[in-house]
């Protein structure tokens, strides 16, 4: 659950790096996170929404970086088509 919180850029890069490493051994990782320079890495986005609590639950968008940035409803879509 955000495990980029409080860390330096450089860090995340290194936690990056080793998650990647993991998921070439074959690995799988489901990570929950507002960074967008990790969400952008995803093989696999699962974006809920469409807020927080009792306004939240529903998957509002879903699948590679490149398709969820194509969602209309998706918050996360807007950002993340800044950074790619």
């Amino acid at each position: 659950d955000e495990p980029t919180t409080g860390l330096h850029f450089e860090d995340v890069k290194i936690l990056m790096d080793a998650i990647k490493k993991l998921v070439d051994l074959g690995n799988s990782f489901i990570i929950i996170e507002h960074n967008m320079d990790v969400i952008k890495l995803a093989d696999h986005i699962i974006d809920v929404g469409p807020e927080g609590g009792k306004h939240g639950g529903q998957i509002i968008a879903e699948g590679i970086p490149e398709e969820v940035i194509k969602s209309k409803k998706s918050l996360t879509a807007k950002f993340l088509k800044k950074e790619m």
